[in-house]
């Protein structure tokens, strides 16, 4: 049997870890004992408060850089749009979308670096687990200021080609990334209260 094989069996297999079984999309899984995010760490990946608090912040620190990447480039592409010649001759709406675009994403740029700053100010301070809170909160309003900046940005190069379509095309996609980045994900917690 292939890797791909090997993979596809483990797949369908329920995982046991310490004595329970969990599948990846059981409607069932509220099932699993009615127990506290630290015991079921715990329990689970024998882990203690310290080391789930270790590992949520390096994960934390995994998706802060995917989405700092994907700002930065879009907030140094519409700075710079400011200054070129053909700024000037959009019309008044048009600079309203740049405007209100360029600052969701040096907002959404400020929200993700914040956690960095809040780990230097309160470093050997013994507040790692605020650190983590607070760091997934500010991950998720940059977010949706990253997603009304996308929107803008597609927006505003949108106008040049589809004139009045362009905001329908901006609406639809404000549409899909809600769903795919929020509703998805929130659709499974509710299904998968007990798994973290």
């Amino acid at each position: 049997m292939g890797s791909g094989g090997v993979a596809e069996a483990m797949a369908s297999e329920p995982v046991h870890l310490g004595g329970a079984h969990l599948y990846e999309d059981c409607p069932d899984c509220a099932r699993e004992a009615r127990i506290d995010h630290a015991e079921w760490n715990h329990r689970m990946r024998g882990e203690s408060d310290i080391q789930r608090i270790d590992r949520n912040f390096l994960e934390l620190l995994q998706e802060l850089r995917v989405a700092q990447t994907g700002v930065q480039i879009l907030f140094a592409f519409m700075l710079g749009l400011a200054f070129t010649p053909r700024f000037a001759t959009l019309a008044a709406w048009q600079h309203v979308v740049y405007l209100v675009t360029l600052v969701c994403a040096a907002g959404s740029a400020a929200l993700l670096i914040a956690p960095v700053s809040y780990h230097r100010t309160v470093f050997r301070r013994r507040l790692k687990g605020q650190l983590v809170e607070i760091g997934h909160r500010y991950a998720l309003a940059a977010l949706v200021l990253l997603l009304l900046a996308l929107v803008g940005g597609l927006e505003l190069a949108a106008s040049f080609v589809l004139a009045g379509w362009s905001a329908l095309l901006a609406a639809v996609l404000c549409v899909a990334f809600a769903v795919l980045w929020f509703l998805v994900p929130l659709r499974h917690r509710d299904r998968h209260r007990n798994h973290t």
